[in-house]
Parts: structure tokens; C-alpha cells; sequence
């Protein structure tokens, strides 16, 4: 029987401590996060309920959290975050790392390929680690943007991501992927390679390439995984060297985030 692999594990606790290093020392949780509408208190108190939630998914609970969809999402978030007030950073910062180790202790025990129903649908427990870190990582970038601090995200990090990303990119295109038809061979330097084909407004995402691309795209690690959180557009990357298009249809290379909606 095989777990959680170990380089998703040592994300999932690597994450969890930097992010409880940025709120430890925190003498006001109020603050914005920069372009949203959470405060780093809200942002962190959603960590903790959402490393307390996977934990309980990774033992076998069953704990439905909205319907896969945004709008379902973001509603359940807010309500779970009414009913936690807790907003002191130290607590918090304890409740992120706990809940993490509380998650690959539960998984120890469990097969990865174990099937799990999460707020994006069903996934093996392995993914569900993978998840878990991508998580992290998107709100604990939000938490330093907020506090001027520098970020927790590396390509060690983001590797752990890929079998996360590759899960969710079919489950969450945007009205843009209706209609359109081409293959994307898209590689993460010095790491992961994959590929998506759009056909018939849907998307299938791959570890080979099925055929030829119309485009092979090459990002930089960080940026890899700040576009495919939303968290940066495509658009800046590229003029700043981030990421490198080539092929027979180099053009698509561009609006290739638009093609999705951020989970």
C-alpha cells in the first residue's frame, strides 16, 4: 500500500510552518489583503478551516463543502468563516500547522489512490495532498503580499502542485473553452510536463502529448502556479521573461489562462 508521496508531505508541513511564520509575529490581523476583500485574520482563519476540513477528508469523513461551483464556494467559505471568530494570528498560525500534520497523519494510513470527494469533486487521497498544498500556497501568498514579507512558494512546492492543477483544469473552464480546439504541450521549467486538448468545450489533460501541439508553453515555476491560482495574468509574464511560447499557433499562448476560472 502506498501514501501520500513523500515530497507531498514535506510541502504540506514546509507550507503550513512558513505561513504560521508570517502570522506569529503579526500585531494586526485587519490588515487587506491586497485586492481582495479578506483581511490576513480571514484569510488565515480559512486556512485553518480548510486544513481542518481536508484532514477530516484525508481520515474517511464525509464533509460536503459546496457544490465544485464559485458561487457555492465562496458562500461556503463565508459561512464557515462567520462561525469561526477567531482572528488572533498566533492561534491561528497554530491551528494552520496542526490541521497539516493532522492531514498527512490521517493519510499515512491510506492508500493513495484512495477515492475522496472534495469542494472540486472527486480525487485520490495523493491529489488531495497536492490540493491541499496549492491551497496553501495561494492564501499564504496573499498573507506576505499583505504583510510585505516575502512568499513560501518554490519550485519544490509547486512540483507538488502539478497533480493537482492537472486534476481541476478540466473542471473549471471558463465560457472561453466553448468551441475553442487546440492542444497546449505545457511544461513547468525544470519540472513537470503535460499536456490539455480542447475539443467539444471540453478539456482532457494528459501526462504524454496525444499528438502535435499547436503550442508548447514553458513557465517559470512561481508563475506557473500564481497564474493558475489567479493570482497573475499571463499577459505580464510573458513581457517580463516569465514564460516562453513557441509553435504553430504561438499566439494562443497569451490566452491560455483565460480558458479557465481559478478554483
Amino acid at each position: 500500500m502506498t501514501s501520500v508521496p513523500p515530497q507531498v508531505t514535506a510541502a504540506v508541513h514546509a507550507t503550513a510552518e512558513r505561513i504560521a511564520e508570517l502570522l506569529r509575529p503579526c500585531a494586526d490581523a485587519s490588515v487587506r489583503i491586497p485586492g481582495a476583500q479578506w483581511t490576513v485574520g480571514e484569510a488565515a482563519a480559512h486556512l485553518v478551516l480548510a486544513n481542518e476540513l481536508m484532514a477530516a477528508l484525508a481520515g474517511g469523513d464525509d464533509r460536503p463543502y459546496g457544490d465544485g461551483t464559485a458561487g457555492s464556494l465562496a458562500a461556503a467559505n463565508a459561512a464557515s468563516l462567520e462561525a469561526y471568530p477567531e482572528r488572533d494570528p498566533a492561534v491561528l498560525a497554530e491551528g494552520v500547522v496542526r490541521h497539516a500534520k493532522a492531514f498527512t497523519e490521517a493519510a499515512a494510513g491510506r492508500p493513495a489512490e484512495q477515492p475522496v470527494l472534495t469542494p472540486l469533486g472527486p480525487m485520490d487521497l495523493a491529489t488531495l495532498g497536492s490540493y491541499l498544498v496549492a491551497h496553501m500556497l495561494g492564501h499564504g501568498w496573499d498573507i506576505a503580499a499583505a504583510l510585505r514579507r516575502p512568499h513560501m512558494i518554490d519550485a519544490a512546492a509547486v512540483e507538488a502542485t502539478v497533480p493537482f492543477v492537472m486534476t481541476a483544469m478540466p473542471r473549471v473552464l471558463s465560457a472561453a473553452a466553448d468551441g475553442h480546439t487546440a492542444c497546449y504541450d505545457l511544461r513547468v521549467r525544470g519540472g513537470s510536463r503535460f499536456a490539455v486538448t480542447f475539443s467539444g468545450g471540453a478539456a482532457e489533460v494528459t501526462p504524454e502529448l496525444p499528438g502535435r501541439a499547436d503550442v508548447t508553453i514553458v513557465a517559470e515555476p512561481v508563475t506557473f502556479l500564481l497564474i493558475a491560482l489567479g493570482r497573475r495574468t499571463a499577459t505580464g509574464a510573458v513581457a517580463r521573461g516569465k514564460i516562453l511560447a513557441w509553435g504553430r499557433k504561438p499566439w494562443l499562448a497569451p490566452a491560455f489562462p483565460s480558458l479557465f476560472t481559478a478554483p
